[in-house]
């Protein structure tokens, strides 16, 4: 099962929200785009090149998660921790209350 968490604050990239972290891996939070993004996508990986899950549908209030095919095969309640997670990094800017989590139907 996924460990603690530790948030970081995003760098110079405006699309970058933040990373979290479970024992084994960093997480990447990444918008679609710098103004009002419709989606995000968490990404892995040396290169940050193994896309975890992609959140689309932000903007009309009803969000739809795709997960990569490696982590697809997660175990319900990790797939829930690693999307709230990110939840909290994409809002932690300010643009909703980190407490609106939003759970995806996908």
């Amino acid at each position: 099962m996924v460990g603690a968490t530790a948030a970081t604050s995003p760098g110079g990239d405006s699309l970058d929200r933040g990373t979290f972290h479970d024992d084994y891996r960093s997480y990447r939070v990444r918008a679609s785009s710098a103004v009002a993004p419709d989606s995000f996508q968490v990404i892995t990986g040396p290169r940050n090149d193994d896309v975890v899950l992609i959140v689309s549908g932000l903007n009309s209030g009803d969000p739809k998660a795709t997960w990569g095919p490696f982590w697809n095969r997660l175990k319900p309640q990790a797939k829930i921790w690693v999307e709230e997670q990110a939840f909290r990094i994409f809002y932690r800017r300010g643009l909703a209350s980190a407490s609106a989590i939003r759970f995806c139907d996908g």
